[in-house]
């Protein structure tokens, strides 16, 4: 039954939170707050701890991936729901690393967030199709290309993320710069891009995400 799930809702447009809150009361869901910006958002969960949140990613205050970070080191058992706009791989992964429930489009029609929150409730993830498309062809592929690197080639990706030169990076490590040389050759034909002298600093520009969990 819907009007046992209950929710905590958090959208810092007031019209789109409002739309939203029709349609789940249209659905009898059990609301017990509504939230403009992320600290709201947090409050209201650590005080009522709803069955499921549903967070807009982009908020004032807090973004929905913090709200949902803070939480889960508080181990508040709340499952949630993000709903945004953003379809970038880099947004995807993300709410993969932090192992939400559920990831709706906004501009997808509502029964598609009431099949997630119906899905979630019995404990079986549910994401847009768009989701699993970016993180299955785009997300996926990096992450598998980024397990063949060594933890040397790692730690000196990190570096090349800092703008570190070879020569830098060769004396933080303590190696020569011919050494640290075969290590970004090596990385650059792992992660398949074409050799040249920036390749590796714009794939961490496109991919720093990735960085923060190698």
């Amino acid at each position: 039954m819907t009007n046992a799930i209950t929710l905590v809702v958090a959208d810092d447009h007031p019209l789109l939170l409002k739309g939203l809150i029709d349609e789940l009361k249209a659905y009898n869901y059990n609301i017990l707050a509504t939230a403009a910006n992320g600290a709201q958002a947090l409050d209201k969960i650590m005080q009522l701890q709803p069955v499921i949140a549903i967070l807009d990613e982009e908020m004032p205050m807090l973004t929905g991936f913090e709200v949902i970070k803070k939480c889960r080191e508080q181990n508040i058992a709340t499952k949630f729901i993000i709903l945004t706009s953003h379809k970038e791989k880099a947004f995807v992964y993300k709410a993969k690393t932090l192992e939400i429930s559920g990831y709706i489009i906004k501009d997808e029609p509502f029964q598609e967030l009431h099949k997630c929150i119906q899905s979630v409730r019995t404990g079986v993830p549910y994401f847009s199709t768009l989701f699993s498309d970016v993180f299955e062809n785009e997300v996926a592929p990096q992450l598998k290309k980024i397990k063949l690197l060594s933890p040397s080639e790692r730690t000196i990706l990190r570096l090349v993320a800092q703008e570190k030169s070879s020569k830098e990076i060769g004396v933080l490590l303590s190696v020569s710069n011919r050494t640290v040389e075969k290590h970004r050759a090596n990385i650059i034909a792992k992660l398949g891009l074409v050799a040249a002298t920036d390749a590796l600093l714009s794939w961490t520009k496109e991919h720093k995400e990735f960085l923060e969990n190698i």
